[in-house]
């Protein structure tokens, strides 16, 4: 006769199984950190939040430069913020190329045109990589910085098609009263 197993078949594994999707555990953003992950959505909201910071700076440097009577200060004073954002950008492309389980020496392929979309396509990685947990949530606000760009692009292109209709329009009507 076969022995018994006294251990029940229909119990739950009792091995530590770690759970992709239901993962709750994150790491915090670092934003001046090459080592972490950060997803699509906040990469690109950080991107455009630096590149918009640029313009208060350009303003200030404008004036100083205007007040100073020397060019010198404008061209110091927007020198060093572009160095900082591109130093900025090129952490947080590292910290993209983490949450898409790649090296951070991809972000090297931004040299290459268009090639920058991947970053703001490819989806990242679900749960945990080799570069560490998933980031958090992203916060409500930052789908709203990542709309602006896209509004300013739709409404850019609208008016550069309505504007010159308009202005023909305009003049045909103006031809039509003269005669």
């Amino acid at each position: 006769m076969a022995e018994m197993s006294s251990s029940n078949p229909y119990a739950p594994p009792t091995a530590r199984v770690q759970d992709i999707h239901g993962n709750t555990q994150t790491q915090p953003i670092k934003l001046w950190s090459a080592a972490g992950r950060m997803g699509r959505l906040r990469y690109i909201g950080w991107s455009v939040l630096g590149s918009f910071a640029i313009v208060p700076v350009a303003a200030v440097a404008g004036v100083l430069g205007a007040a100073l009577g020397s060019e010198a200060v404008l061209y110091v004073l927007l020198g060093a913020a572009y160095i900082a954002y591109i130093v900025a950008w090129g952490i947080w492309t590292v910290q993209r190329c983490h949450d898409m389980n790649w090296s951070g020496w991809a972000a090297l392929l931004m040299i290459i045109p268009l090639v920058g979309l991947l970053f703001w396509f490819v989806p990242g990685t679900p749960g945990s990589n080799r570069f560490g947990a998933p980031p958090p949530p992203n916060p409500r606000g930052m789908a709203w910085i990542v709309a602006i760009p896209v509004v300013l692009f739709i409404v850019g292109i609208l008016a550069a098609i309505a504007l010159p209709a308009y202005q023909d329009y305009t003049k045909r009507a103006r031809a039509l009263q003269t005669r």
